[in-house]
């Protein structure tokens, strides 16, 4: 069954980050718009790989999450004077934990000066080159608003520029009227009608998914340690208690998006060293009802249902819908199981994590109070060692994979003298 559609992994990317920071990513889709309109002019791609590149663009700038997080309000200062630090790291997002790894060098390549960029043996180079055009089109024109005049950038051509390139925007604005498009909003309708090409199967859709939740590593590093903890204490919990793999599957959905809504919450309150004063708690707690707006429109219901139900209880005492016990399935269950031993056995700002003993014994507690369901609990009890050394591989792995993207920056960056 097909639990998210092929174009809503690519949407549901450009939601959460477009939390973190909407001006970078609302820069980012009226460049692919441009770009799109003008790879469409040319008439050399199919539908799908337009819709392809459409996501390349839209992301041309995901590696500033990373490497400009203290200055992503200054976007002219990086994009102009240091752009080489988030193009190298943006080409590693999309070369190693993407669907689409071929477009990964658009990233890298989308600031060279056109002189360097013809030198390129790369098969997608006109792509990169129209990018850098949209995207100084587009700064520029925010910035001057009604001053701005296109051929400004005329003096480029051939040289920073693609001479080609500035020639087909300027006929797809005055074929198209992009700028008039992109000012009214009209543009993200063209956008929605060609990611609807998106073709992507079911190990494409998890490597996006498992993207998106690297990503939250740019907002907080421990939430990526957290998610995968929870998906890995799920999916044991599930093999254990006999589930079937359509329900396994769908509970590995809802667990890996069950704390999306997190991001939208200040860093300085989750992180806060001390207990939150009430107003602070019930302000944490709205990441659920923020989860809900960004997964009821991207994800099936079962998935949505599992992801939304983390901190309700059995007896009625959770949150945010108080469901009990017979209004709650096992997924649900299994998932309010796994978030509190992740919560247990991983550190928090203020405290350290908890020893086996003393996570069994609240485990317990909560499975005595009707809190947690005890036959859930009773795996976790049993399975304790075996899970908990699982849990551990994992998540070695997804700081192998944190070294491996920061390795590889750090070589490609001696080589720009970065």
């Amino acid at each position: 069954m097909e639990y998210i559609k092929s174009k809503d992994t690519f949407l549901l990317m450009r939601d959460i980050l477009k939390i973190l920071y909407p001006k970078l990513m609302k820069h980012g889709s009226r460049v692919a718009y441009m770009v799109y309109t003008m790879l469409r002019e040319e008439d050399k791609y199919e539908e799908f790989e337009l819709a392809d590149m459409v996501m390349a663009a839209t992301l041309h700038d995901i590696g500033a999450y990373r490497t400009e997080s203290e200055r992503l309000g200054d976007i002219l200062r990086y994009e102009t004077k240091e752009y080489m630090a988030h193009s190298i790291y943006g080409y590693l997002v999309l070369k190693y934990l993407s669907p689409i790894p071929e477009l990964a060098k658009v990233i890298m390549y989308h600031h060279m000066d056109y002189n360097q960029l013809q030198k390129v043996k790369y098969e997608y180079k006109n792509v990169a080159a129209y990018i850098n055009i949209a995207e100084k089109m587009d700064h520029y024109s925010t910035a001057l608003g009604s001053k701005f005049e296109m051929t400004m950038f005329q003096k480029y051509a051939g040289n920073r520029l693609s001479q080609e390139g500035l020639e087909l925007c300027y006929k797809c604005e005055n074929r198209y009227g992009m700028f008039e498009k992109i000012r009214s909003g009209a543009y993200l309708k063209e956008l929605d009608d060609i990611i609807e090409y998106m073709i992507f199967n079911n190990e494409d859709k998890k490597k996006f998914l498992d993207m998106l939740m690297y990503c939250q590593g740019f907002f907080r590093r421990d939430m990526v340690i957290e998610t995968a903890m929870a998906t890995c204490i799920s999916d044991e919990i599930a093999k254990e208690m006999m589930l079937p793999l359509s329900k396994r599957e769908i509970l590995y959905y809802g667990t890996l998006v069950h704390d999306i809504g997190m991001l939208a919450l200040p860093l300085e309150l989750i992180e806060a060293p001390r207990k939150l004063e009430p107003w602070e708690a019930r302000k944490v707690k709205t990441h659920v009802e923020i989860a809900d707006k960004i997964l009821s429109s991207r994800m099936k219901k079962e998935v949505v249902d599992i992801a939304l139900a983390h901190h309700e209880r059995c007896d009625g005492s959770g949150y945010p819908k108080k469901l009990t016990d017979n209004q709650l399935s096992t997924e649900q269950k299994i998932l309010q199981v796994a978030d509190m031993v992740v919560a247990l056995v991983h550190k928090r700002s203020y405290r350290k994590p908890m020893p086996k003993e003393k996570v069994i014994a609240i485990l317990e507690e909560k499975a005595s109070k009707n809190k947690l369901k005890r036959q859930v609990v009773s795996v976790v009890v049993q399975s304790y060692d075996r899970i908990l050394s699982l849990v551990t591989e994992e998540t070695a792995q997804v700081l192998q994979m944190y070294e491996t993207l920061n390795r590889q920056y750090e070589t490609i960056s001696r080589k720009y003298n970065i």
